[in-house]
């Protein structure tokens, strides 16, 4: 065990938290020295989780980056918005590398940030110190890095859909609609009559109509890879099930294209990348063929009558849209193979 690294989870009590677990106890190269909650300090986990009795032994920690630093040598944080901006800077000064699943430091315009999150944004120099941990597209850049920004559930699944249409200038980035429907668990662990048992089965609900905070973290990327400003509509809606994200994207074509194009196209983009699965012509993925897994499945449909793609990717929003892709940036960062730790077959039926 003494060479193995040492990580901490802070959040450990939110189903993000508990993910990274479920994940980080079969990771051949990680020892969990610390799980912490600020709520529960001194509790056992398994209180609140009682699946993972005799899983984790230690107590639940307190939030002290001196007293982290000296159990591991890489902190998870995943908190809420705002709690991050708060707590990351003293885990940096305290020596420890930082992966970051709240959405703190993935917009890298600190006013933007406060527009969206409507909390104070994190310093500039923090801000662009960052990576941001979109592993397919930055890879690169992630790798011996100390802070990276994991990015959100909504923007990886829309992200991974579009960019490979947008960077070869297939799709008009200006046209681009995103209808996306994601799981309750997408909301947190915690109490809210939104997403009572009762409000939300048998129910399908719209929210956060044109005002998600994932809309600037998408049309970063986007803009990025377009190479000028792209502007989207983002529509996000809830639906009664546990797990999952579908992301539905609209555009239109520049050119013609068919759909084996498309196919070989993502295929080329996305080669060696072990996590993005691009589906044959006429078929397309269910959130149900993700479940559990760090994959991202994509399918399409070239509509020649409208001159528009249709494009549809789903993930499991708990994994490869938080604590799946935490772990591929984790590999990466350490300069380990990417899949290590994350080779699980989707949960199925």
């Amino acid at each position: 065990m003494n060479n193995k690294l040492r990580v901490a989870i802070v959040g450990s009590t939110g189903y993000g938290g508990v993910e990274l677990i479920r994940f980080l106890q079969h990771h051949p190269h990680v020892e969990i020295t610390s799980v912490i909650s600020s709520s529960s300090s001194g509790e056992s986990i398994a209180v609140g989780f009682p699946h993972l009795t005799g899983v984790i032994i230690r107590p639940l920690d307190g939030v002290d980056p001196v007293e982290i630093a000296g159990r591991a040598d890489l902190v998870f944080t995943a908190t809420p918005s705002g709690v991050s901006a708060k707590l990351v800077p003293g885990l940096l000064e305290a020596g420890l590398k930082v992966i970051d699943l709240s959405g703190d430091f993935r917009i890298k315009d600190g006013a933007v940030y406060e527009e969206w999150y409507k909390h104070p944004a994190p310093s500039d120099e923090l801000l662009q110190q960052a990576v941001y941990g979109m592993c397919e597209l930055y890879g690169e850049e992630v790798k011996e890095k100390a802070f990276i920004s994991n990015p959100g559930c909504y923007p990886t699944a829309t992200l991974l859909g579009l960019v490979p249409a947008v960077q070869a200038g297939w799709i008009d980035p200006s046209s681009i609609i995103i209808d996306a429907k994601s799981g309750v668990s997408g909301a947190g662990r915690g109490t809210n009559l939104a997403y009572h048992y009762a409000e939300m089965n048998e129910n399908f609900k719209a929210y956060k109509l044109n005002k998600h905070q994932h809309i600037p973290e998408i049309e970063q990327v986007l803009g990025h890879v377009a190479g000028s400003p792209v502007t989207v509509t983002f529509t996000t809606q809830l639906v009664p099930m546990t797990r999952g994200i579908m992301s539905t994207m609209y555009a239109s074509l520049v050119g013609e294209h068919t759909d084996r194009e498309l196919v070989d196209l993502y295929r080329q983009f996305y080669e060696n990348r072990p996590f993005v699965r691009v589906r044959e012509p006429g078929i397309w993925p269910s959130t149900k063929e993700v479940t559990g897994s760090n994959y991202c499945d994509i399918g399409f449909s070239v509509d020649p009558r409208t001159g528009r793609l249709t494009i549809v990717s789903v993930i499991d929003n708990l994994v490869k849209g938080a604590s799946g892709q935490a772990i591929q940036n984790l590999n990466l960062m350490m300069g380990w193979e990417e899949n290590l730790g994350l080779n699980m077959t989707p949960v199925y039926p």
